[in-house]
């Protein structure tokens, strides 16, 4: 196994699945299918932790608690916040420090012109008036002003998380290229979506960062973790893991990272693979 990633599939189950959700888990529309819950309750009944690591924020992860395993914790905003998923709390972040934010969003409007920002923090979220809302509509904003204001001494935003940066039409992969050149020397610049929206984080925190503390705390090595995932702000994590997986459907330079690869997430791509890692360590055990 290389330094950077695997080149073979276990030989033995894993202690850890460590996958992304939209894209490679869920199916289209954020379900998740009868056989990929079948799998994923397999695993855990073998022993095997299920930790979900998304770049979701934490307030969209009630969809999927009841498939979240023993343990209820996953690792959201690309592993800016560890979240209890059936408490509904934190339980531990890591801050983008308000100097930096100011930076990297004057970096970008100088570079970028036309980009606008959302926050993520612990309170809830909120945007400047030209971050238009596409998804999950913006019932939950909880304040709405410039970057500057919203992260002024006395503004809302406190303990932000995740920043967020969306242009109206540049090429989302472009934007992202962009973005790095500008400011990737101040914050960790990413994306998951199929529009120009980029998703930052402090300085070092992505996916696998969080997850290998995740996994040390519980005496899991990383020859141990199989991850999946599908699209560049999962680049850390799959490299991180002893075993990697890229699902069909991700993007070009996933595919290009990962030597594995399975099924895509609409025809249950981790599933398969979950249901092959469990019957070559358990050949008896009925994936019921």
């Amino acid at each position: 196994m290389g330094e950077d990633g695997p080149v073979t599939e276990p030989r033995t189950a894993p202690r850890l699945i460590a996958t992304d959700l939209d894209g490679t888990l869920l199916c289209s529309g954020g379900t998740v299918s009868d056989r990929t819950a079948a799998a994923l309750a397999a695993a855990e009944a073998a022993g095997v932790q299920v930790v979900f690591v998304t770049g979701r924020p934490p307030r969209w992860m009630q969809q999927v608690s009841p498939h979240i395993g023993g343990h209820g914790v996953a690792i959201c905003s690309n592993g800016g916040a560890v979240v209890d998923v059936r408490r509904g709390e934190l339980v531990e972040y890591f801050p983008l420090a308000v100097g930096t934010t100011l930076a990297v969003v004057e970096a970008l409007r100088a570079k970028l012109p036309g980009t606008a920002f959302a926050f993520e923090y612990p309170d809830g979220w909120a945007r400047e008036p030209g971050y238009e809302v596409l998804m999950w509509g913006d019932g939950e904003v909880r304040a709405i002003g410039p970057a500057e204001e919203l992260l002024a001494d006395g503004g809302p935003v406190r303990g932000l998380f995740k920043l967020l940066a969306k242009h109206p039409d540049l090429d989302p992969d472009t934007f992202l290229t962009e973005a790095r050149a500008a400011a990737g020397h101040l914050a960790e610049i990413t994306r998951s979506s199929p529009i120009p929206l980029l998703e930052i984080s402090a300085p070092g925190v992505t996916k696998a960062s969080t997850l290998a503390r995740w996994s040390a705390e519980h005496g899991i090595d990383r020859g141990e973790v199989v991850a999946f995932g599908d699209m560049p702000n999962d680049l850390e994590m799959l490299a991180w893991a002893g075993t990697a997986y890229a699902v069909a459907n991700a993007h070009p330079e996933v595919l290009a990272a990962v030597p594995l690869h399975t099924m895509s997430n609409e025809q249950d791509g981790v599933a398969a693979v979950l249901e092959e890692l469990l019957e070559l360590a358990y050949p008896k055990r009925p994936l019921t």
